[in-house]
């Protein structure tokens, strides 16, 4: 059973769902389930993937590592969704850019997430 917010992976092809409304149906690609993606939390070199939000006058900061995450043609962060009170805003981003993404948004309670095409998908609260 799929529930709203949750995202999932093909390993086949690859493509990334983000469910909008759960339902007791079980996600397929290429003939195959979609895999859920666990949200890392904590990272192995303490700096490059977990998201960092700063609160500022206009919304939020969201940074990818405490060190800039690299943005290379083969490892760079795809996209960055803030969760705030509920409603989810993403910024997707290209190899080059920076790694973070600012959301012009009031809310009182707020989670990040970014998906890295290399390691995946990482969460911060």
């Amino acid at each position: 059973m799929a529930k709203q917010l949750e995202i999932y992976k093909c390993e086949v092809c690859g493509n990334i769902v983000e469910v909008l409304h759960g339902g007791d149906g079980e996600l397929v690609c290429c003939g195959q389930p979609m895999k859920l993606m666990t949200e890392n939390t904590v990272d192995a070199s303490k700096e490059k993937h977990v998201p960092v939000i700063e609160k500022t006058a206009d919304g939020y900061l969201v940074k990818v590592g405490a060190v800039a995450h690299p943005m290379e043609a083969k490892h760079w962060i795809e996209w960055i969704e803030l969760v705030a009170d509920g409603k989810a805003y993403r910024q997707f981003l290209n190899p080059g850019d920076t790694p973070e993404a600012t959301f012009c948004v009031k809310a009182e309670k707020v989670y990040a997430r970014e998906y890295c095409n290399i390691h995946g998908l990482w969460k911060k609260d």
